[in-house]
């Protein structure tokens, strides 16, 4: 699926709208964690909480025992923190090492209320990212940065690159709850310059849709899928599907997607492979960490 949509701001308006206005209600906690694979979800924080993060994604699952199916090689990293001054809000920094990708972002969570289907959780967050690091290198054919612009034409780093390495992007979450297992989300997603190497930045939705079911307190499955437009070196939808363990202050998940990168700017803005080829799957798996000093 790919989406068109000429006039962008209401997708986000609407619930925007939603937010401001007040509700009193606590619902349960839909989502445990406070992001799927890569999407955000509703979940508060108490103020006062750290969240350290580390994620990893690996080559592809198709290379085999010779390759011990990807996990050989180079591995994207992705490093985060974040804080909660106050019970509804969260500021937070992303480091990954495609393209050297650094953002700062801020989320707002707190909204709940119980609804005849089931509780609902609402969340706003917001990013700006830079790339600091625009090459190509594709670490033994695995594709795990950026591909240049194939117009470019001298075929090196490309000007057009380096002066739109900056990114953003706004996006309202929706949590619903069914029963007391299953969990579903949906992230509609205002993004701007989803592709650094073009000429011409603009401003794009994409829509990422999550659901994880609880099979106890410590195992659960989720998945998730992201529709965004297609563009160069951006054709695909991203998906991922896996499984989550929970203990105490840790989420761990371990999964299977064909998106190699993980910070939202490059994750919105679609995959260079496409998930229904099982060649494109990747292994990856990302810990959380819950703080209090």
């Amino acid at each position: 699926m790919r989406m068109t949509t000429r006039h962008p701001w209401p997708a986000v308006a609407v619930p925007l709208l939603c937010l401001a206005t007040p509700v009193a209600a606590s619902a349960q906690d839909i989502f445990a964690s406070t992001q799927s694979a890569t999407l955000p979800t509703a979940a508060p924080s108490s103020a006062g909480d750290f969240q350290f993060e580390i994620s990893h994604r690996f080559g592809h699952l198709s290379d085999g025992a010779g390759d011990l199916w990807g996990l050989d090689g180079f591995v994207l990293n992705r490093l985060g923190l974040a804080y909660s001054p106050h019970d509804q809000l969260t500021v937070g920094v992303l480091r990954s090492n495609s393209a050297d990708n650094l953002e700062f972002n801020a989320r707002f969570a707190g909204l709940a209320l119980d609804a005849p289907t089931g509780p609902l959780e609402f969340a706003a967050q917001a990013g700006v990212a830079w790339n600091l690091q625009v090459e190509k290198d594709d670490h033994g054919g695995h594709q795990h940065v950026i591909l240049l612009d194939r117009n470019a034409g001298n075929g090196n780093t490309g000007d057009a690159a380096e002066e739109n390495e900056m990114q953003a992007y706004a996006q309202v979450i929706a949590n619903a709850m069914v029963g007391d297992r299953l969990a579903f989300g949906v992230v509609p997603t205002l993004l701007w310059n989803p592709r650094i190497q073009s000429h011409d930045p603009e401003t794009t939705v994409s829509v990422g849709v999550n659901g994880q079911l609880y099979l106890d307190g410590m195992w659960s499955l989720f998945g998730e899928w992201i529709f965004s437009q297609a563009r160069e070196d951006q054709e695909y939808d991203s998906g991922s599907f896996g499984a989550e363990i929970r203990t105490r202050g840790h989420f761990f998940k371990l999964l299977v997607t064909n998106q190699h990168q993980m910070n939202p700017a490059q994750t919105l803005a679609g995959a260079a492979e496409d998930f229904f080829d099982p060649g494109s799957w990747r292994l990856g798996f990302n810990i959380q960490r819950r703080l209090r000093f």
